[in-house]
């Protein structure tokens, strides 16, 4: 059974129970006619009234609702004390557990002990014993608190498996999202770089054909890449490494007869690898947002660590003088990477203007993040083959 239908039956057990152990003792002392008939009527109107008062939503209802089911509930509490006698005083429980349940605490509490004491006056005009009178409000005000406290553990739960459903659809559309994002950061640049190649292939196929041999190995390595990056997105594994894709990049320009120059720390080695994957997925969509709104003649792509903070800045010229209108179905990169570079508690900052020599426009990508503490004792370690310091650039 489900663990909120286990609590609305456990609750409806216990409320039939109070009713059964009622109408026993009121049978029990051989009242008259029409106080069993009053009773018999009664108890199913509380009942339901009861099972009002607990449900899901009910304290949501509006305040004057509220009052009138309260009012009615006290009504076929207290009216049938004129005829009944004390016996029915246990009714009393269930009306200070739904007083418990409807009104706001400042209200609810100082109402529930007042339900619980009015049993003294019956009590007393009966002649009972104190101790009687007692285990009356004793037992009213345990009633209320059983009735308060089943009926606010089977809303608890059914909202904790409300909860759960949601949860559960929000974990299914960030995978989703995460897989977009994915496919987008890691085959935008692959399927670019097989484009860009195979008109460079179609150009030298004919003339060079030696040159197109060479180009069709690499568009066969970009593709097995690309296939491989498609099984770490499907697995949830996507670590990059940022050394590599910086060769990459500067490759793939290099075929697009782009003049780039790359400049990497020997300290770049030592990122963690959360950090260069991400600064390895802003270089993706940098170089691939290059290859498809610029006309670009030159690309720097540098990569830094000052003091604590790590940096990837990727610079490039022939930028279009008016931006271009995005496609309906263009993507969403920069978005992408901005979310993927707060979760290393990164930024991103886009820069563009007119060229030092006025000749055209440049547009300029850079990523930071700070180094995390096993990042800073491997700098003070330097427990790690340093890399060369690399200042290279490369000509088409």
């Amino acid at each position: 059974m489900p663990p909120a239908r286990l609590a609305q039956f456990i609750l409806i057990a216990a409320l039939l129970s109070y009713l059964t152990i009622t109408m026993l003792n009121l049978v029990s002392q051989h009242p008259g006619g029409p106080a069993v008939a009053s009773a018999t009527v009664t108890l199913p109107l509380i009942f339901l009234l009861q099972l009002h008062h607990s449900a899901a939503g009910a304290r949501d209802a509006p305040l004057p609702r509220r009052l009138l089911t309260l009012g009615t509930q006290a009504l076929l509490t207290y009216a049938p004390l004129e005829w009944i006698g004390v016996l029915w005083g246990s009714m009393a429980g269930f009306l200070a557990g739904s007083l418990l349940l409807l009104l706001p605490a400042r209200w609810s509490w100082p109402l529930y002990g007042t339900a619980s004491l009015v049993l003294i006056a019956p009590g007393v005009l009966e002649h009972r014993s104190f101790i009687d009178i007692v285990y009356m409000c004793q037992t009213t005000a345990l009633t209320g608190l059983v009735v308060y406290g089943l009926s606010r553990l089977s809303v608890l739960i059914v909202e904790l498996h409300r909860t759960r459903t949601e949860l559960a659809n929000m974990a299914v559309a960030t995978e989703r999202l995460r897989f977009a994002r994915d496919l987008h950061d890691l085959l935008g640049f692959s399927l670019s770089a097989v484009t860009l190649k195979s008109e460079l292939i179609h150009r030298l196929i004919r003339t060079q054909p030696e040159r197109a041999r060479e180009e069709v190995e690499e568009v066969l390595d970009i593709s097995r890449q690309a296939l491989a990056d498609v099984r770490r997105v499907a697995s949830g594994y996507r670590q990059m490494s940022l050394v590599s894709e910086m060769a990459s990049a500067r490759g793939v320009l290099t075929a697009a007869h782009i003049d780039v120059r790359v400049e990497a720390d020997p300290e770049v080695n030592r990122i963690s690898p959360q950090t260069g994957t991400v600064f390895a997925t802003v270089l993706r969509e940098g170089v691939t947002n290059l290859l498809r709104h610029s006309k670009a003649d030159t690309c720097t792509i540098a990569a830094r660590v000052r003091g604590g903070t790590a940096v990837l800045t990727v610079t490039n010229d022939g930028v279009p003088p008016t931006p271009s209108v995005p496609s309906q179905h263009g993507g969403s990169g920069l978005s992408n990477l901005e979310r993927r570079l707060q979760a290393v508690d990164g930024r991103l900052a886009v820069e563009h203007g007119p060229t030092p020599d006025g000749s055209g426009r440049f547009f300029r990508l850079v990523a930071t993040a700070p180094l995390r503490a096993e990042d800073v004792r491997s700098r003070r370690s330097g427990d790690h083959d340093p890399s060369p310091s690399a200042v290279e650039s490369a000509q088409p």
